[in-house]
């Protein structure tokens, strides 16, 4: 039932009823027009005046039984909805639905009926309106789900463009992104490739308008001149653009722009595209989320890969997840062999760290640190046994340098306190004797004080060269002159043409070491045996070598032997004496003239120590 009822001069209700949309009929219970509202007036063309006070012409003689059976059920307490027929004016017959309830006073009595009428086909619009919204908003899940299946930013972008035209009814679409003060076109669908990845001015774009409106979509169908002006007029005929800002988590990643041509667009188009920008801009964020945890674990892959030091990755159980290929080159033990067992060697505690001795006889330095996030543990190790071994030589370097310059310093204080003390009751030759001892010593001492200046000058690339052409033959000569008579177990042969072209180098550093050489021959050749030494010409170098028949050189010290502090046999140490910068010495000098000095084994025993000079005024030669 219906209260119809106004205030004391009626005019709430007047007002409501002359408002409304539909057509609405009041009749009393004699079927006599009360009411007759504008509404009503354009859908059947009897103006109220006409109307009021008369009986209703509007049913079709056919359907009177059906009005009266509609009537009859309101009057008892009903509420009836149809789609029927009803006369207009010009006696043309409407397709209308009509909706009928009673009019009754505030007691209750029946007063008559209101009837609410519209055309049949806005039903059918209506529900076509909304049958296309459903399937649009269906499609939009679809789309949104393919968007999000997707983690590439470009393909994101590319399936967003081409979504437009599909869910909008779009002639064209673009995506674009906002760079500082910039837009850029980074997807776009129906126009010309070229216009990807072009810019324009944020401020002054459509983008710029809706950012400082506080507006999430924008439809823009203005001046011709306008839209003429964007790049968006490479589409022939455009005439709207509906935006939509991509925007998540209070940020806004770009906009979505559907271009129309051809056809038009509406609230619906606009309500599709702001929901579809909503969801783009979801995309967007998570494919960009998505690229940089990609740039980053690359990045980090990277690192870990190229990485000198070992770095193992540890489970919470201490499991190996990750061996990195400079910890599988330093163990030996490649990432199949290790990967969901045990490291190959004990670990520190966390935060610690230790030196760690593998069965090959690499030392490494292990240090451990805990993920306390994940539960898992890094370990970083590197390879340190050249620094072992070259501490532990600094440390026999220092116990030889000692042993090296006590002896020599006690013989020459004995010796000096013996003459101090007795050279009135020492004969002459004693007295010779002795001084001739003291000076052996002193230059026992001084050619230890030149090696260690010598082998400090190298070391810190300080030696000093004087670069000219000299003639190798005759250095030799001169320097192996003397040499049959410093031993009865030696023999010494020479071996060096006369045709023999100069060199280029530093005579008194070769000189230096050519001494060295022939000293080792014979230092390292104790049980005596012959010592040649030999020149020739090998392309543009000269070659000469000094051979030994002694204890020679094992093929790994080969290389060892020219560091500091080391020799051919560091349990010899005792047994031949010295330093250990002979060879250090003899391969800086020689390098420092462009020149290079190797070691080799002779096949019947002994050493082969090789020197190479480049011939003077050869390509490559130093000046």
């Amino acid at each position: 039932m219906v209260d119809y009822t106004a205030d004391s001069d009626g005019g709430i209700g007047r007002e409501v009823v002359a408002a409304a949309p539909n057509a609405i009929v009041a009749i009393d219970r004699e079927q006599t027009v009360l009411a007759w509202n504008p509404a009503a007036e354009r859908l059947f063309g009897w103006s109220a005046k006409e109307m009021v006070g008369r009986r209703v012409p509007v049913v079709p003689e056919e359907l009177t039984a059906e009005h009266n059976a509609v009537l009859e059920k309101v009057r008892t307490g009903g509420q009836v909805s149809l789609r029927t027929k009803r006369f207009r004016r010009d006696g043309s017959l409407l397709d209308v639905r009509v909706d009928t309830a009673a009019l009754s006073a505030p007691d209750g009595d029946l007063l008559g009926y209101v009837s609410v009428y519209h055309l049949a086909q806005d039903d059918e619009t209506a529900n076509d309106r909304n049958a296309r919204r459903a399937q649009l908003v269906r499609r939009l899940t679809d789309v949104v789900a393919d968007i999000n299946a997707e983690l590439e930013l470009p393909a994101v972008l590319d399936r967003i463009a081409a979504s437009l035209a599909d869910l909008t009814g779009a002639d064209a679409g673009g995506f674009v992104m906002i760079e500082g003060d910039r837009l850029r076109l980074v997807a776009c669908h129906n126009l010309p490739g070229s216009m990807r990845d072009s810019t324009a001015d944020l401020r002054t774009s459509l983008v710029g308008k809706l950012l400082r409106e506080g507006r999430t979509v924008l439809l823009e169908t203005g001046d011709q001149d306008r839209l003429d002006q964007l790049i968006w007029s490479r589409l022939p005929g455009l005439h709207t653009i509906a935006l939509g800002l991509a925007a998540t988590g209070g940020r806004s990643y770009g906009a979505l722009y559907a271009l129309f041509a051809k056809r038009k667009a509406g609230h619906l188009e606009l309500e599709l595209l702001e929901l579809l920008a909503g969801h783009a801009g979801i995309a967007v964020g998570n494919a960009m989320a998505y690229q940089e945890a990609v740039r980053q674990r690359a990045h980090e892959r990277a690192v870990f890969d190229a990485s000198a030091d070992g770095i193992a990755v540890l489970d919470g159980a201490g499991r190996v997840v990750q061996w990195n290929p400079a910890a599988s080159e330093l163990t030996g033990f490649h990432a199949a062999e290790v990967i969901g067992g045990p490291p190959p060697f004990q670990l520190p505690g966390p935060g610690d760290k230790r030196g760690i001795q593998l069965p090959s006889g690499t030392w490494l330095d292990v240090l451990c640190a805990e993920i306390v996030e994940t539960g898992e543990t890094v370990v970083d190790f590197r390879d340190v046994t050249r620094a072992k071994e070259l501490e532990e030589a600094k440390d026999l370097f220092l116990a030889t340098t000692s042993h090296e310059l006590r002896t020599p310093i006690t013989v020459v204080r004995g010796f000096a306190s013996t003459l101090d003390s007795r050279w009135d009751s020492m004969t002459d030759a004693e007295r010779r004797a002795a001084v001739h001892t003291i000076a052996e010593r002193a230059r026992s001492l001084g050619q230890l004080m030149d090696h260690l200046l010598l082998g400090s000058r190298a070391g810190a690339g300080e030696l000093t060269l004087r670069i000219e052409s000299f003639d190798l033959a005759e250095l030799v000569r001169g320097a192996t002159l003397g040499l049959p008579i410093l031993s009865d177990l030696h023999r010494v042969e020479v071996d060096v043409p006369d045709d023999l072209p100069p060199v280029s180098g530093d005579a008194l550093a070769t000189d230096i070491l050519l001494a060295q050489l022939l000293e080792n021959a014979f230092k390292y050749s104790p049980d005596g045996g012959l010592i040649r030494v030999e020149a020739w010409v090998d392309g543009d170098r000269v070659v000469l070598v000094v051979d030994d028949e002694g204890v020679g050189i094992a093929h790994a010290s080969r290389e060892r032997v020219f560091e500091r502090f080391v020799q051919a046999d560091s349990g010899d140490r005792r047994r031949f004496g010295g330093v250990g910068l002979g060879l250090y010495i003899v391969r800086s000098l020689a390098r420092a003239q462009g020149g290079e000095v190797s070691a080799h084994p002779r096949p019947s025993g002994g050493t082969r120590m090789r020197l190479a000079l480049r011939i003077a005024d050869t390509p490559g030669a130093l000046t």
